[in-house]
């Protein structure tokens, strides 16, 4: 694989419904070559396909806050129950169990600074979460 078919798969994986025109635009081929690499990647299984995520209102695309937000667990906290608690709320995209410092790694898409402070509240006062630190992402990389 050459460093153009590893652009395309980084778009796609971004943005699995761009135009082959964009696409060939932003990875430096023209559409027909962009639209020749993709299909080749199916024929040889690069590419498994094309996939629907629903979030249920929440993902990346939708406009708001992208936001990472590493969670201490109290010592007691059961480490399955927060995950599931914090995977079922709408703007929740995945908490990750994590080495290091942190127990987890909770990232999500909120409207606003004001629903990134509703989400650690919620975290903290529901699901045993005593420390957080919280990151804004500045741009997407298909921004």
């Amino acid at each position: 694989m050459d460093p153009i078919d590893e652009a395309i798969l980084r778009e796609l994986t971004a943005d699995a419904r761009l135009p082959y025109r964009e696409l060939g635009a932003r990875v430096g081929l023209s559409a027909n070559a962009a639209a020749a690499r993709v299909r080749r990647m199916l024929d040889d299984g690069r590419i498994g396909g094309f996939t629907v995520r629903a979030t249920a209102g929440a993902g990346p695309a939708r406009a708001g806050l992208e936001v990472f937000v590493d969670v201490r667990l109290a010592a007691d906290a059961d480490s399955e129950t927060f995950r599931r608690a914090t995977v079922a709320r709408p703007e929740v995209l995945d908490a990750v169990h994590v080495t290091g410092g942190y127990d987890y790694l909770v990232h999500a898409v909120v409207p606003d600074a004001a629903g990134l402070d509703r989400l650690v509240r919620t975290m903290k006062r529901d699901d045993g979460a005593v420390q957080t630190l919280s990151r804004v992402a500045l741009r997407n990389p298909g921004s």
